[in-house]
């Protein structure tokens, strides 16, 4: 269709210049295209390539338009309309509606979880630590990552039986290329989230505000430069379409590389951690108990932070069947737009120090709310504050046998 379109734009300057008459538009009837014709002249054009038949369909051009084809396409190519061709296209676009309005649902999840998760870590001022501007820069990489999709679809999809890259060339271009570097900065939180861990398991002593300094200039500014050289090799050797087409795969291959050494070093990240973990199990059986099931909460919550899910993904063949090929992609999109809200939901929501916040400030806003019942308030309030919280920050402790800790006084 695309190419249907570029070759009537540039019929259409020849006929300028050449005066000739036209009185049908070209026009694409989802099969075959048909190019501009003046009165009375019939078009013939050979049958698709996929009928794998030598026919041809004819058009005559009448004072009233393009007339019906005079003959039929099942009839001029003998192919059974019927019984197949008609049934795939509907059922493949079916199977690609539903993979959209999926993984719309998990970004529009991930996009409202993750900006109150943000909002709270803002609002409360004893969440103010360097921990947690570490946490947020990564919540923003996931927020602009959900936000340039949704620009992508809005501007190429918004009529599913027609692709706009044509009519918005520049615009489809640039968004691409932030949805590009949006998915590379998100990958390089993820992997300074992977570092910031490993070190403070590793590492009694460090600098937190160093480190964050150096997490934002490497996590924003690399996925920067290898977005400006794609967008250039684009430019230069693959300026097609919306530049969503891999004719040259050494540029493909600009993007691919440093997705494949952040998922690669977070894997070591992941390694290590573990064994330092692991390391801690020498100690009395109650303790080991209690520890094991510590290791194995933790190491759930390290798969979902790290991304380690995309090592299942990013090997896929480029030889596979259609359904191997449905499969995978409608698992990747769903683990990649659900990703946003499980990282909210375990560094926020079921943050200990948070929860522990937010109820300290509701029982404070009750109490002005109560004032003749203060007493009786204060009293549960202080009694409930003592009771034990979800602790899922993997932070260095100051007793041996603690796993988690959640003060940002720590930083």
């Amino acid at each position: 269709e695309e190419k249907c379109m570029k070759n009537m734009l540039i019929f259409k300057s020849q006929t300028e210049e050449t005066n000739v008459s036209v009185h049908c538009k070209g026009m694409w009837d989802d099969l075959n295209c048909w190019p501009h014709a003046s009165l009375g002249e019939t078009v013939s054009q050979p049958c698709p390539e996929f009928f794998n038949s030598e026919g041809a369909v004819h058009r005559n051009c009448t004072a009233s338009g393009w007339t019906d084809l005079l003959i039929p396409y099942e009839d001029a190519c003998g192919y059974p309309f019927n019984e197949t061709l008609h049934f795939l296209p509907s059922d493949s676009h079916l199977y690609f509606s539903h993979v959209k309005t999926m993984y719309t649902a998990g970004y529009t999840l991930s996009l409202i979880s993750l900006t109150i998760a943000i909002t709270v870590f803002c609002l409360f001022r004893k969440l103010h630590c360097t921990r947690n501007y570490i946490h947020i820069q990564l919540f923003i990489s996931f927020i602009l990552r959900a936000i340039f999709i949704f620009i992508r679809d809005a501007l190429l999809f918004t009529n599913e039986q027609l692709y706009h890259c044509v009519d918005y060339p520049v615009a489809c271009k640039v968004v691409l290329m932030f949805s590009n570097y949006s998915i590379l900065a998100n990958y390089s939180w993820l992997l300074a989230e992977g570092h910031f861990l490993f070190t403070l398991v590793s590492h009694s002593f460090f600098s937190l505000k160093k480190h964050l300094a150096w997490y934002i200039v490497l996590s924003w500014g690399v996925p920067f430069f290898v977005i400006i050289s794609w967008g250039c090799a684009k430019y230069f050797y693959e300026d097609e379409g919306c530049w969503e087409t891999r004719s040259h795969e050494w540029i493909w291959w600009i993007l691919r590389v440093p997705v494949l050494l952040t998922i690669s070093m977070n894997i070591l990240f992941f390694l290590g951690i573990l064994r330092i973990l692991v390391g801690k199990l020498k100690m009395t059986v109650a303790q080991r108990n209690e520890f094991s099931q510590r290791l194995i909460k933790s190491t759930f919550f390290l798969v979902a932070l790290f991304g380690l899910h995309y090592t299942l993904f990013v090997f896929l063949p480029v030889e596979v069947s259609s359904m191997v090929f449905k499969i995978w992609t409608f698992a990747e999109l769903a683990l990649s737009s659900t990703q946003g809200f499980v990282v909210a939901v375990l560094y926020c929501f079921m943050n200990g120090e948070v929860q522990q916040e937010i109820q300290r400030r509701w029982s404070r806003w009750r109490l002005t709310q109560h004032l003749p019942t203060r007493r009786r308030q204060h009293h549960g309030s202080i009694s409930h504050s003592g009771s034990p919280h979800t602790q899922v920050s993997l932070l260095p402790c100051p007793k041996p046998t603690q796993i988690f800790q959640n003060e940002c006084g720590n930083d």
